[in-house]
């Protein structure tokens, strides 16, 4: 019987030791995709415990609390941040199964040198523990990005954001990863939102462009996207529930728009059309920069409507869509094609059931002018545990092509979260070994070493032009 979490946790065979340790374990970071708040990272945030650091906007440990019959008090309410703490050790101690579970464990041992694992009774000597390394002065957010060996960290920023921290961030040349915007313009296209009108107005003020009409709505957000590009960012990001089906229609758009800006909200059809003209618009933009575009759909948000009244969104009441919706992902990439303005897009869908769909339209659209033009992004939010990467890997090595993938990403709030690319690169080094121990890929590491260094680091510092 293996130990838990020892040297060789999740590499079940010699290939796949061999692959992590001597390939994957040192490779720096490119941590392409996360909600790390620039501001945080230019004021050096020291945390005041581990609570704010580790239980502070964490949806998904919120989520499993409750699971776990723990009281909101305990989670968002006003319980101290011990109490807190306390009761978040107390559940992870039985926490079979979960994710939650192994990253925990992985970055109490990374960050805080702690051995063993978690039982409820070791939640005072946790928080002795961990409080010491947080308050020693060398805990700093800069201090743990560098320890973690980031490279490269694209914040996601909206369009009406200053990028000021982002300034500053880049000011202090000893702090050596790049920090860099990412471009996620959700609230300029979320036309149906209550408070729309009100953030048009605000980017209008930004933009320096008064916004009466979807033409200067596009116009608005163009020049904030070269006002980003100037910032060093590369990406987009959207978050969507899914894939908007009907035709763009700018003629149609505009009057969306006018409807909203007049206090109406329009109906689900005319949120479609004016979503899919907006999509259109702003990627034959991304094109001419050479931007890649992240698409992340498939996310039914807010579902508890009570909750959400009572502590707002991201606070661990979304799930996963059913909507299939991988055919108007194929005719949202054709659109782009046939006007010449399909640049380099990673897609991303939160049900599982959609990979094969995923990776056989990708295929679709590859024109060999770069490898994995149309990627398939890592496993997602709900998927990015073992069983989910593992889908996520057989699916594209089968349609697709493994060798080409960017790998990893964070999508976390959190500064401790970078064990999740160990966590990757675990599983991605296992599940190559296994094909190596069964004699269904030869046991040439030049080719097996290269594959493994390209998707853990190299394939996204070139795929994102760093």
């Amino acid at each position: 019987m293996k130990a838990f979490l020892d040297d060789n946790f999740l590499l079940n065979n010699d290939a796949a030791v061999r692959l992590f340790n001597e390939y994957a374990k040192d490779m720096p970071i490119i941590d392409y995709h996360c909600h790390i708040d620039a501001k945080d990272i230019a004021e050096n945030k020291e945390f005041k415990n581990i609570t704010e650091l580790w239980l502070g906007g964490d949806h998904y440990k919120w989520r499993f609390m409750r699971a776990a019959g723990v009281d909101e008090y305990f989670i968002t309410g006003d319980a101290t941040d011990k109490e807190k703490f306390l009761k978040w050790i107390e559940v992870l101690s039985s926490a079979f199964g979960n994710p939650l579970y192994h990253w925990s464990h992985m970055e109490l041992k990374r960050y805080f040198g702690f051995e063993g694992h978690v039982t409820k009774g070791c939640g005072e000597e946790l928080w002795d523990k961990c409080n010491a390394v947080i308050t020693s002065g060398n805990f700093k957010a800069k201090d743990i990005i560098s320890m973690s060996d980031v490279e490269i960290l694209c914040t996601t920023d909206d369009p009406a954001d200053t990028l000021e921290y982002h300034d500053i961030i880049k000011e202090d040349t000893s702090f050596k990863c790049r920090v860099l915007p990412a471009f996620r313009p959700d609230n300029a296209m979320n036309v149906e939102k209550e408070n729309y009108p009100d953030y048009i107005a605000k980017l209008g003020k930004v933009s320096g462009i008064k916004i009466d009409s979807f033409d200067n709505l596009i116009k608005a957000l163009k020049e904030r996207i070269h006002f980003f590009n100037e910032k060093g960012c590369r990406l987009s990001d959207h978050g969507l529930w899914y894939i908007p089906f009907s035709d763009a229609d700018e003629v149609k758009a505009n009057e969306v728009f006018a409807k909203r800006i007049n206090g109406e909200i329009p109906n689900p059809l005319e949120c479609d059309i004016f979503q899919k003209t907006f999509l259109i618009k702003l990627h034959e933009e991304y094109k001419k920069l050479n931007w890649v575009s992240q698409l992340h759909y498939g996310c039914k948000r807010d579902n508890n409507t009570v909750m959400f009244k009572k502590i707002g969104p991201n606070t661990g009441f979304d799930a996963i869509s059913r909507i299939a919706c991988e055919d108007s992902l194929a005719g949202f990439l054709d659109c782009l094609n046939s006007k010449d303005a399909l640049g380099k897009i990673i897609v991303y869908s939160l049900n599982p059931n959609a990979n094969e769909a995923i990776d056989t339209i990708c295929a679709c659209f590859q024109d060999g002018k770069s490898v994995n033009k149309i990627q398939h992004g890592s496993a997602w939010w709900f998927n990015d545990h073992y069983l989910g990467m593992n889908a996520h890997l057989k699916s594209l090595a089968s349609n697709g092509n493994l060798p080409g993938f960017v790998g990893m990403l964070t999508d976390s709030r959190s500064f401790v979260s970078y064990t999740r690319h160990e966590y990757f690169r675990r599983i991605l080094c296992n599940f190559i070994g296994e094909a190596v121990e069964n004699g269904e890929f030869p046991e040439d590491y030049k080719i097996l070493s290269k594959i493994v260094k390209d998707i853990s680091y190299y394939n996204a510092k070139n795929y994102f032009n760093f």
